[in-house]
């Protein structure tokens, strides 16, 4: 195979319609448009517009607030924890630290930090240290004879 013969598949690809190119091409005149009328011009954008009512993204009231400085959690469920254990990608003999999450792919990256939930049942004896953790992950943890601590994150700098 060289360069010269490299084609696509037969009806990968299909030619654009040219439109307003005579009535024998089938998209002639108005070029599929209509007749007269605000969308029959250029330049016409009619996002929202109802035909003079007031539309519904102006009738509907602002509602919220969103903080600029929150703090965006990677979220890890102790089940997911627990089946990393055993498949051998974390080292329960190990303090378990965000560093590790990241390096056995269990978290993509850290953000402001790993938040540990109680989802799934835990039953190695794990050394958890994290930035977050809800209080029924923590009795989880400390239930199967691990402990789990909460360390305060460092500040990005």
């Amino acid at each position: 195979m060289k360069l010269n013969e490299l084609h696509d598949n037969p009806g990968a690809t299909k030619k654009r319609m040219r439109v307003g190119r005579g009535p024998g091409s089938g998209k002639g005149k108005t070029g599929g448009r209509g007749i007269k009328g605000q969308k029959s011009r250029s330049g016409v954008a009619l996002g929202g517009y109802e035909g003079g009512q007031m539309p519904l993204y102006r009738r509907l009231p602002k509602r919220g607030f969103t903080k600029p400085n929150r703090k965006e959690w990677a979220v890890v469920n102790l089940g997911l924890i627990q089946k990393f254990v055993e498949a051998g990608k974390i080292d329960a003999a190990q303090p378990i630290t965000e560093e590790a999450l990241v390096a056995s792919g269990l978290v993509r990256r850290k953000r402001d930090g790993v938040r540990v939930l109680a989802k799934g049942a835990v039953t190695a004896k794990l050394q958890i240290v994290v930035t977050g953790a809800s209080k029924p992950a923590i009795a989880a943890v400390e239930a199967a004879g691990g402990t789990l601590t909460v360390a305060a994150a460092p500040e990005a700098a």
